[in-house]
């Protein structure tokens, strides 16, 4: 080979590794999505909001916004890449299912089961879900595509996936992340929207200290619970299911080690699996629509929904309860699946009021009947529109 064939055959070669180059194939859209890949990992690493969700989130939308050439089996969407066989789980529903078994391996429904109203409370914040079903309706979604978009309104991920993969598995990518997003922003979205609802009165309200609830009620709980939610809607079972089996397995005293299991190892290794992936989804050739905008419009508004339906439905009820046994409106917000964040911004909105006001324990019943109300109404979209 002579000096000018093999600089043409070094510049060929050049040239092709250069192609191949994410500096080559690069758009705007993939800069926009790394950007919003890093304010995610900002938010959690320097503000703190939901680090163990943003933060494999954040790097996940990197991932999947590194530009290159289609046919070389790297992307999350091309088949036999090692991205697509992780994101199996979640395009077959295998992951959530995990994250509600740890769940409920980590929940203490004392609080619920002490004062049985506050999963009314928590059925009343499920409005988010409805009204943002019938949104997403009126803007022209199709009706499995609205049903997949109103589950945000119940702030929690991994029901939202679920549903998604049922019902609108091409919208998988923006509701997740719309889910997670808003999840993370409870501390944001839900105060003024309480202290708008509430009065200073209100706020002020002292409840009544919960019973003690026995350790036979514990165990009981999630066996009645089980049977009684899923023989109403079977649909939910997986979700359902594996949340009160993780219960059962805290609450037996039996078996700690599977207990263990469930709420640390397994579920932190899920929630890496589940959020790296879901960020991957975003891969902007694909994420970036008028639609995927749309979701995340209607995700903030079925947040301020469930905020207004569970705040505003105890208002009501207290017209009902006599006094000393009226509840602070301010545990309403908590009736959403975001554990424990809803019932922390319960907490602290308390004590501006009132420094000795404590409304955490209070707020957990409503919480922990909102990851049960989500499953539910999961449940209930599944049955009219799978």
């Amino acid at each position: 080979m002579n000096g000018s064939g093999f600089l043409s055959f070094v510049g060929d070669h050049l040239s092709e590794f250069l192609s191949e180059t994410a500096f080559a194939n690069v758009t705007i859209g993939h800069i926009i999505m790394i950007c919003v890949g890093l304010l995610f990992i900002y938010l959690a690493i320097n503000k703190g909001f939901e680090p163990m969700l943003l933060v494999p989130i954040g790097f996940g939308i990197l991932v999947g916004n590194i530009a290159f050439m289609p046919g070389m089996q790297i992307g999350i969407y091309e088949s036999g890449s090692v991205l697509n066989f992780l994101y199996f789980g979640v395009i077959h529903g295998v992951y959530p299912p995990l994250i509600f078994l740890g769940i409920g391996a980590m929940t203490d429904f004392s609080s619920l089961i002490s004062n049985p109203k506050l999963m009314l409370v928590g059925a009343a914040a499920q409005l988010g879900i409805f009204g943002a079903y019938a949104l997403a309706l009126l803007l022209g979604f199709s009706p499995t595509e609205a049903g997949a978009i109103g589950i945000i309104g119940g702030a929690d991920g991994p029901t939202a996936i679920f549903v998604t993969s049922k019902l609108a598995p091409e919208l998988l990518g923006a509701i997740a992340i719309s889910a997670y997003s808003y999840m993370a922003l409870v501390p944001v979205i839900q105060p003024p929207i309480m202290r708008l609802l509430t009065t200073r009165k209100e706020r002020l309200i002292r409840m009544k200290p919960a019973r003690t609830v026995s350790r036979r009620e514990k165990i009981l709980f999630p066996i009645i619970g089980m049977l009684f939610t899923t023989f109403i809607v079977p649909s939910g079972l997986p979700l359902l299911g594996m949340l009160f089996f993780g219960n059962l397995l805290k609450e037996s005293g039996v078996t700690k080690r599977l207990a263990d299991t469930a709420k640390g190892p397994l579920i932190d290794i899920v929630t890496i699996l589940i959020g790296l992936t879901v960020g991957a989804s975003t891969q902007a050739t694909t994420f970036l629509t008028a639609k995927s905008l749309g979701i995340f419009a209607l995700g903030a508004a079925s947040f301020a929904i469930a905020t207004f339906g569970g705040v505003m439905f105890v208002k009501i009820l207290n017209l009902f309860l006599r006094e000393g046994n009226k509840m602070n409106p301010l545990i309403g917000n908590a009736g959403v699946s975001a554990v424990p964040a809803s019932a922390r911004v319960s907490q602290v909105i308390g004590l501006e009021y009132d420094k000795s006001n404590h409304l955490l324990m209070h707020a957990m019943g409503p919480n922990v009947a909102g990851v049960i109300g989500s499953a539910v109404a999961a449940g209930i979209l599944l049955g009219f529109l799978a």
